[in-house]
């Protein structure tokens, strides 16, 4: 899991609205491609302590138009509604992704 410096005065105010975490996510990290190198829609999930910010991505098929396995690796970030500070966590299912944000912060 990774962090951005929380205390650079650079760093906006904590979001109070999923499109402001957008805003965070979007002045810190790349925007993610779609195969055609168009941008990928980003999905926010609102939870009690923060934003889950995540590419949206079309299922993969085969020639055939068959669904193919989603590739490996990725990530998800996680934007704190307390601090703003943004964490990376595995691309995970949104549930998980957020059980292992509390899991991690609670071991701080």
């Amino acid at each position: 899991m990774t962090s951005d410096n929380p205390d650079n005065p650079a760093d906006p105010a904590p979001p109070t609205t999923p499109e402001q975490a957008l805003d965070i996510v979007r002045t810190r990290y790349a925007q993610p491609k779609l195969p055609d190198g168009t941008p990928a829609e980003l999905r926010v999930e609102e939870f009690d302590i923060g934003y889950l910010v995540y590419a949206e991505f079309p299922p993969a098929t085969d020639a055939a138009g068959r669904p193919r396995p989603a590739p490996p690796g990725g990530s998800k970030i996680v934007v704190s509604k307390e601090t703003g500070e943004t964490v990376t966590v595995p691309n995970y299912p949104t549930e998980a992704a957020i059980a292992l944000y509390r899991k991690q912060r609670q071991a701080q």
